[in-house]
C-alpha cells in the first residue's frame, strides 16, 4: 500500500515571478532572477550571528549552515562551504569584464552570488552570497 507523501518528502516548491517580487521586493528579485548583486554591508545576514540553516529565498533547499559562516571583511554573508556539494550548481561568469565562478541553487537556479579561492580553510572557499538569496532557519 502506497503511503501519502509528507511535506517533506515532496520537493521544494518555486515561487511564481509575482510572488518573488512581492516577497522579495525589485532589488531581491533583480538579484536572485536577473543576478544582480546587492550593495556591500546592506544585506540582512552579511554581519548575522544567530544560528541556523540559511535556505534558498525563492525554493527553500538548504545551501548554508552557520556553522560554515565566517566574516570576510567583504560586506556580504560568506561561507567556506555549502551544506553539500549537490545544493549549489557553480558556472562560469564572465560579466563585467571578470571571470568568476557564479554560485546558483541547485534547485531553481537561483542567483545567489560568487564563489572565490580566497577564503580559510579547511576548504580555501568563501561562498559570498547575497543576503537576498537567503532565508535563515533557526530551527535547524
Amino acid at each position: 500500500m502506497d503511503r501519502p507523501q509528507s511535506q517533506a518528502d515532496q520537493p521544494p516548491r518555486i515561487k511564481s515571478d509575482e510572488e518573488l517580487r512581492e516577497e522579495l521586493g525589485e532589488e531581491g528579485y533583480h538579484i536572485v532572477r536577473e543576478k544582480g548583486t546587492e550593495r556591500a554591508f546592506t544585506g540582512k545576514y552579511w554581519n548575522e550571528k544567530r544560528t541556523g540553516l540559511y535556505r534558498c529565498s525563492v525554493c527553500s533547499n538548504p545551501l548554508f549552515s552557520s556553522a560554515s559562516k565566517y566574516d570576510s571583511g567583504s560586506g556580504w554573508p560568506s561561507y567556506w562551504q555549502p551544506v553539500g556539494a549537490e545544493q549549489v550548481l557553480e558556472e562560469r561568469d564572465l560579466s563585467h569584464g571578470m571571470i568568476r565562478t557564479e554560485v546558483l541553487c541547485a534547485f531553481c537556479k537561483a542567483h545567489l552570488g560568487h564563489v572565490f579561492p580566497d577564503g580559510p580553510q579547511p576548504t580555501g572557499l568563501r561562498y559570498c552570497i547575497n543576503s537576498a538569496s537567503l532565508q535563515l532557519d533557526e530551527d535547524v
